[in-house]
């Protein structure tokens, strides 16, 4: 999933990014509300975090602006505010959930993913099947054929963002701004080498490989050739 965070405390920037990414995410931030604004008018996000009080456009003004353009983006507003009329106003904006600082990460963290569930009308999956594979991503479980399979944080996360999209082919660049937190180079080989360790881990020792290469285009997990 992939987070935009519009903030220009520093602090509270580090702390919420760091927080999004171990919990999966992909995060990418602004620090002032003509910045945040481009990026999201220019890319496409699961859900975005924005301040209020914002150098160069006010929270409440970047929300208006997507809502002018008809914009369909889950929005979760952070603001030292903490009155019910300024609360109101930011919902009335266009806001879909609002929060005041301080506050706990564990709570932004869950009503985040309950704005991304309420957006997509379906529940968030809690694992995946791929043939004999199986994948728990609250307990970061991977299993095949009965076989528990250890995988690195960076691995679990790739493996999780093939598994929903099983049998649709992802590009690197799909990979890279999705599993990575920064745009591709096409000079880095990091997505290869990464698919190769994960291979090492899910097909090798069984009969049916389930990580296919398609030439030009990218990756696939599937149980079928």
């Amino acid at each position: 999933m992939r987070l935009l965070l519009i903030e220009d405390d520093p602090k509270i920037a580090a702390f919420v990014s760091r927080g999004f990414k171990e919990a999966g995410f992909v995060v990418e931030h602004a620090s002032d509300g003509n910045l945040g604004l481009q990026m999201a008018l220019g890319a496409s996000y699961d859900a975005a975090v924005i301040d209020i009080m914002l150098p160069g456009l006010d929270g409440l003004s970047i929300i208006d602006e997507l809502q002018q353009r008809r914009i369909k983006l889950p929005v979760i507003i952070l603001s030292a505010k903490r009155s019910l009329d300024e609360r109101v106003e930011g919902l009335q904006a266009g806001g879909d959930d609002y929060l005041t600082k301080p506050f706990a990460f564990s709570e932004l963290l869950v009503r985040v993913q309950a704005l991304i569930r309420r957006a997509s009308d379906a529940p968030e999956p809690t694992g995946f099947t791929v043939g004999d594979l199986s994948i728990d991503l609250l307990t970061h479980t991977v299993m095949r054929a009965g076989k528990k399979i250890c995988l690195q944080p960076r691995e679990f996360a790739l493996l999780a963002y093939l598994a929903r999209n099983t049998g649709r082919v992802v590009s690197k660049t799909m990979i890279m701004e999705r599993v990575w937190d920064y745009n591709f180079d096409p000079h880095t080989n990091v997505v290869e080498s990464r698919i190769c360790r994960l291979r090492d881990k899910i097909d090798k020792g069984f009969d049916v490989p389930l990580i296919h290469t398609v030439r030009g285009a990218g990756y696939v997990l599937k149980d079928t050739p």
